[in-house]
């Protein structure tokens, strides 16, 4: 998975002499967490909501005539931009993304293509990435075997067991962490499995019989399974 496909492209993108109080609009007016500084072409920094916010807090505690005026005829995007912000290549992954995001404890990063500014990835981005992979919106079952070491062969039985049962199967997650390994040298993980079934607990049985122990079961019932609310009881 690329940063170019999951991106917000052509992102709004603002000059260091800017007013902050009119960075603060176009923020507020498009819903946008983030916009890149951009002078010449140029990323020069990068200006947060949360910049904005804690600048206007600082003004409303402060309760001055003087620096309310300041803030809104004088100070300038430069004046409180992050300056040299991290940022990702559109040719990166986004697993890439999301470990520098981490480790750098940023919540946004403007995306550079050939030194140009084109595309912002924000926890936004990364938090629909996981939704897709999840399913939240196809109401999948799902089940999260306990950790298991995982030798050649054991995701292969697994995926078996479950078709078994008659269920489509969508996606398979292994969780752990990367010092997780086991004297044998294979990892040990959770096991996160996502699929369509009339009936899910009969998944979490299959795997429960073939000595895969179960930690977690949620059933997604399709919305025309679903029984009709008592009369009375819409609103």
């Amino acid at each position: 998975m690329m940063v170019r496909n999951w991106m917000q492209a052509n992102p709004t993108v603002i000059p260091s002499d800017m007013l902050v109080s009119e960075a603060k609009r176009i923020l507020s007016e498009n819903n946008l967490h983030a916009l890149p500084v951009v002078d010449n072409g140029k990323l020069r920094g990068l200006v947060t909501r949360a910049n904005l916010l804690r600048m206007g807090s600082f003004v409303l505690r402060t309760q001055s005539t003087d620096e309310f005026n300041f803030f809104v005829t004088r100070l300038k995007v430069r004046d409180i931009m992050v300056r040299n912000p991290a940022t990702v290549q559109a040719s990166d992954t986004m697993e890439h993304c999301l470990q520098k995001g981490q480790e750098l404890g940023v919540a946004q990063l403007p995306v550079i293509d050939k030194e140009q500014v084109v595309g912002v990835i924000s926890a936004n981005e990364i938090f629909q990435l996981a939704a897709h992979c999840l399913g939240a919106w196809e109401r999948r079952s799902g089940v999260t075997l306990a950790p298991l070491k995982l030798g050649p062969g054991v995701l292969g039985r697994i995926v078996d067991v479950v078709e078994g049962t008659g269920a489509v199967l969508q996606a398979v997650y292994p969780i752990g962490r990367q010092d997780a390994q086991t004297d044998w040298g294979y990892p040990e993980k959770r096991v996160i499995l996502r699929f369509h079934a009339d009936a899910g607990q009969d998944v979490a049985a299959a795997l429960e019989a073939a000595g895969f122990p179960v930690i977690e079961s949620t059933e997604m019932r399709h919305p025309e399974h679903l029984e009709p609310a008592p009369e009375g009881s819409r609103h």
